[in-house]
């Protein structure tokens, strides 16, 4: 008896490697397992993988297909892609409305309003997501061209809980192909090939490009980079860490002390996730280097302005961070306008 098509087994593969990641443990103890389905090629073939392996491993099956209402036919589309699940074997097939805002255009606000959908509705379980190695390789090109610094150029991590990205070793071919074999209907998204989106010039234009001169290989070797990249940011984000325990004071405050010791990298971590964590809503390369100045390059300037009218000043041996409107410290002296401001996000923020 001959095996499953080479492309079925190499998706079935890719989705066994992952869920036998220790850090899957508790999104499994759910006893269900979720699926992000769009009805593409990509999240079909996940998806028929996601039940075989599921079977194997006593794990429910639930599809989550978003609709943004972007197109007159997306509600049929969801609910098509949704019926595909149940002829899969799917335990349940959701359709899920999205609200799709304007806020960073709209990739990224469909991408938000898509992520906000299957966050609320996943009840604790892990999401597969069905993003491919030709999607990393997209992702670390529009990082590379953007200067976005390497969290971006890191591309997408395979597990990040509660999203699992089982398919970043897998091409797009291998899905197409997976779906042929199985009988499967891909749908194709016309915004996938709109030339009015960044992403589909790169992935139409860029890199067959880059695949013609540099004689082929090159999302392959991109997803590399990307690998080799996150593991470096993995060890400086556990030396963040460790520095941020001891440099913290209070929520709002930062010891300066015990920053100088740091490398800028490292203390740059620190800063960038201090930010966010006290409500900074979106911070650039510009404002990190700024707020990083008040330490490494410290030559009395006043304080730097941040998105949300947050601002952070340097009072004797602290960085405090202030809240729109917050309460000036009796120590503190009304702002001279001196400072750096830094309000306007640009194109090369990290991921």
């Amino acid at each position: 008896m001959s095996g499953p098509h080479a492309a079925v087994a190499e998706v079935r593969r890719a989705v066994r490697e992952l869920l036998a990641d220790p850090r899957c443990t508790p999104h499994t103890a759910t006893g269900e397992l979720c699926v992000a389905l769009s009805g593409g090629a990509d999240s079909l073939a996940l998806t028929a993988a996601a039940v075989h392996v599921a079977r194997k491993s006593g794990l429910r099956v639930r599809t989550l297909t978003v609709d943004h209402g972007l197109q007159s036919d997306s509600s049929a589309v969801a609910h098509w892609a949704a019926d595909q699940a149940r002829g899969l074997g799917v335990d349940r097939a959701e359709v899920l409305d999205a609200r799709v805002g304007r806020a960073g255009g709209p990739e990224a606000a469909a991408r938000a309003a898509r992520y906000a959908a299957l966050h609320a509705h996943n009840a604790g379980s892990l999401v597969l997501l069905g993003h491919t190695r030709d999607d990393q390789a997209e992702t670390v090109l529009l990082g590379l061209g953007r200067g976005s610094g390497p969290r971006s150029i890191a591309g997408m991590s395979p597990l990040e809980p509660p999203w699992g990205r089982a398919l970043l070793g897998v091409s797009r071919a291998t899905t197409d192909a997976a779906c042929a074999a199985l009988g499967l209907r891909p749908w194709r998204d016309p915004h996938n090939s709109d030339p009015r989106f960044t992403r589909v010039r790169i992935r139409t234009e860029v890199l067959p490009l880059l695949e013609d001169v540099l004689a082929g290989g090159v999302a392959g070797a991109l997803t590399r980079t990307a690998g080799q990249l996150r593991e470096d940011s993995e060890v400086l984000d556990a030396l963040a860490a460790e520095l941020r325990m001891g440099a913290e004071t209070e929520t709002t405050e930062i010891d300066v002390a015990t920053m100088t010791t740091a490398a800028a990298a490292v203390r740059r971590r620190v800063l960038r996730r201090w930010l966010l964590d006290v409500g900074v809503p979106e911070l650039t390369e510009h404002h990190l280097r700024s707020v990083d100045a008040l330490i490494g390059a410290w030559r009395g300037q006043g304080e730097v302005w941040l998105p949300g009218a947050y601002s952070v000043r340097r009072i004797r041996d602290r960085l405090r961070v202030f809240p729109p409107e917050g309460p000036l410290s009796p120590e503190t002296p009304t702002p001279t306008g001196t400072g750096t401001r830094c309000t306007t996000p640009d194109r090369g923020d990290e991921r």
